[in-house]
């Protein structure tokens, strides 16, 4: 027997509570914004500069012992994860531990340094310390303008894109889903205080690189069920689309989210706020393919003659002329 998630036809009217979903979905927007701007985002070293200590010993690492022996020298935020690798026999224990820059200070001094493998010493005398690197502030700033840049041009470049594969009007649909998707990820992480660093930044661009992707394959059959119904009223055809590319979403999505499920629980400390934000992704990035894009397209209109040639020359019916 065969599993299926939802029925092989359905007829879900995807717009009976818009002004609810697509209100929630601006209201979260706004939400997440005051608690980005009141909270703050819990930088990481990445983005706030620090030293990172490598920790070898033939002893298991113990994170509290670790931590209990630096919480006297009040050094901030510093982070403690256990490196798990294949490679490293049982007599290997590697950690890495990550000190942000001290107040007034360009980095963490040498003389920080000495005091922190000092006091993890006293946990196991025969500790070695393989290598030390530090981020001073003007790196981590450069940092920061590079991931803004990253989002931004991502953003920028998917616009681009589903304006020349579609129209403009699926273009400022699309990018209104994964700003949407962005925000409230930025929102939760703010929110929770989660450590947002470099591999948040890949987890966004993550994120809207699957966003998009589930909206273009809605968009998709959208397109080719305008051509086919040129008299059905506009949203009677986006349901349609939805309805038919359903199982597609849910199947993608739902398999997604077992992999991330078990990353989340089983990966560690290291790989945790990475996952939860793309785990937090793929909820929101396939709500906002369903209940924002599209909601989007149907405010603005789109046309509806790209099967016929007309003297304007537009992008609808360059796409026409392909079809064709």
């Amino acid at each position: 027997m065969r599993l299926k998630l939802v029925p092989d036809e359905t007829n879900i009217d995807f717009f009976k509570y818009a002004r609810l979903t697509f209100g929630a979905s601006v209201v979260a927007v706004f939400v997440s914004l005051g608690v980005w701007f009141a909270m703050g985002l819990n930088f990481g070293i990445d983005f706030l500069g620090g030293t990172t200590i490598r920790t070898e010993s033939s002893q298991p690492v113990d994170v509290g012992a670790y931590r209990d022996a630096l919480a006297a020298l009040n050094l901030g935020d510093v982070s403690i994860t256990e490196v798990f690798d294949p490679t490293f026999g049982p007599e290997r224990n590697v950690a890495m531990i990550r000190i942000q820059a001290q107040e007034g200070q360009e980095s963490v001094t040498p003389e920080t340094v000495a005091a922190v493998q000092e006091a993890l010493r006293g946990v196991y005398p025969a500790m070695t310390f393989p290598s030390v690197e530090s981020v001073g502030p003007k790196v981590s700033g450069e940092l920061i303008m590079t991931a803004l840049i990253a989002v931004g041009a991502s953003l920028a470049a998917l616009l681009v894109y589903i304006w020349l594969r579609f129209e403009w009007q699926f273009s400022v649909g699309a990018v209104a889903a994964l700003i949407h998707d962005v925000i409230l990820t930025i929102g939760v992480f703010s929110l929770l205080q989660i450590r947002f660093d470099l591999a948040t930044i890949a987890a966004l661009l993550t994120i809207i690189g699957y966003s998009i992707n589930d909206t273009v394959v809605i968009f998709d059959r959208l397109r080719e069920n305008l051509i086919k119904y040129k008299q059905r009223p506009l949203q009677d055809v986006m349901n349609l689309s939805a309805n038919e590319t359903l199982s597609r979403t849910l199947m993608t999505s739902g398999t997604t989210l077992l992999a991330l499920l078990a990353l989340l629980v089983l990966g560690g400390d290291v790989i945790r706020g990475f996952v939860f934000a793309i785990f937090w992704g793929v909820i929101v990035g396939t709500y906002s393919s369903i209940y924002v894009a599209k909601n989007v397209v149907l405010m603005i209109g789109v046309k509806r003659d790209w099967s016929k040639p007309s003297s304007g020359g537009g992008a609808g019916t360059q796409f026409a002329n392909i079809d064709a």
